[in-house]
């Protein structure tokens, strides 16, 4: 409410150090419009806002009630945020956390968007199930939270209102979304490509693994193991003498076993060198795994 023509955000810091980005206002409304146009918000309609104000995903929760006149309804963010609440919604944004521990309750929303981190398949299984609309959403700081959006149990993303997408020599999404931004957005998403607005998410390039060769998606291994290891993990790249970069299996929690034949659906190359254990990995606030720095706490 200030007279600046824009606002400084944070990103989450998934991938490294949080930095801050100027995002202009005019964007952030258009942005806005291109969410209610998306997914058919109506002024009046109730709308659950329980992301942390502090990141963008909240913000623009707050930016949507203004600009398409939604009643919204404000809770402190939590891990449960349907645990003390029995209104019925129109439409709510949440994280997949907050969405797997609401599971009993979210058919009091007719529509709901999970976004922050990739829906894991053992989730999306269950919400699958629920007789309400729900999407999975894809979206950045840069892009002003999501620019596109596919319904759960479905492959492909489409892109929202004048937004365009491409790839690069290296298979990472380009973006180009003109009410959004004057400049084409590079990402490091590798991406399939289906058309100029549909694309299929893959991985980051960031934390492809190159093991004798081979490139290897962390992403897609964890697809493949989704429903086979009880607790949360994640698939990284380290350092090998032989191979160059080896498969390493990080899991959440204390010692366990797991029965090698779990590894049966993955390609030779995929299959973890190592499992290792760490006790509590680090996240970002909205849930996100930080690898690095989870990956310390056992060095």
């Amino acid at each position: 409410f200030d007279d600046k023509p824009h606002i400084d955000m944070h990103t989450s810091g998934t991938t490294g150090e949080s930095k801050t980005i100027r995002i202009q206002k005019e964007a952030m409304i258009h942005s806005a419009i291109a969410t209610g146009d998306f997914f058919g918000l109506q002024a009046g309609n109730k709308v659950l806002h329980c992301l942390p104000a502090k990141f963008v995903e909240g913000k623009m929760m707050f930016v949507r009630a203004f600009v398409l006149g939604l009643d919204l309804d404000f809770v402190a963010p939590s891990s449960h945020p349907l645990e003390y609440n029995d209104e019925k919604y129109d439409f709510a944004a949440m994280v997949p956390l907050q969405a797997k521990n609401s599971i009993d309750k979210l058919t009091n929303i007719k529509k709901v968007i999970i976004g922050g981190v990739k829906v894991h398949k053992s989730l999306e299984e269950e919400l699958i199930k629920l007789p309400i609309e729900i999407y999975e959403t894809y979206g950045m700081t840069e892009t002003i939270t999501h620019i596109a959006a596919k319904k759960i149990g479905t492959e492909a993303f489409t892109t929202f209102p004048n937004v365009t997408v491409s790839v690069n020599e290296n298979q990472c999404m380009e973006i180009f979304a003109k009410n959004i931004s004057g400049e084409k957005i590079v990402t490091n998403d590798i991406v399939k490509l289906i058309s100029d607005t549909q694309f299929v998410w893959l991985g980051r390039h960031d934390n492809l693994i190159n093991s004798g060769g081979i490139k290897i998606l962390p992403e897609q291994v964890e697809s493949k193991l989704s429903t086979l290891i009880p607790r949360r993990y994640f698939v990284n790249g380290e350092q090998d003498d032989v191979l160059g970069q080896k498969v390493v299996l990080y899991v959440e929690g204390d010692v366990m076993n797991i029965d090698n034949s779990i590894f049966d659906v993955l390609d030779k190359y995929e299959k973890p060198k190592d499992v290792v254990f760490i006790p509590k990995f680090k996240e970002t606030a909205t849930g996100k795994i930080m690898r690095e720095e989870s990956k310390k706490i056992v060095a």
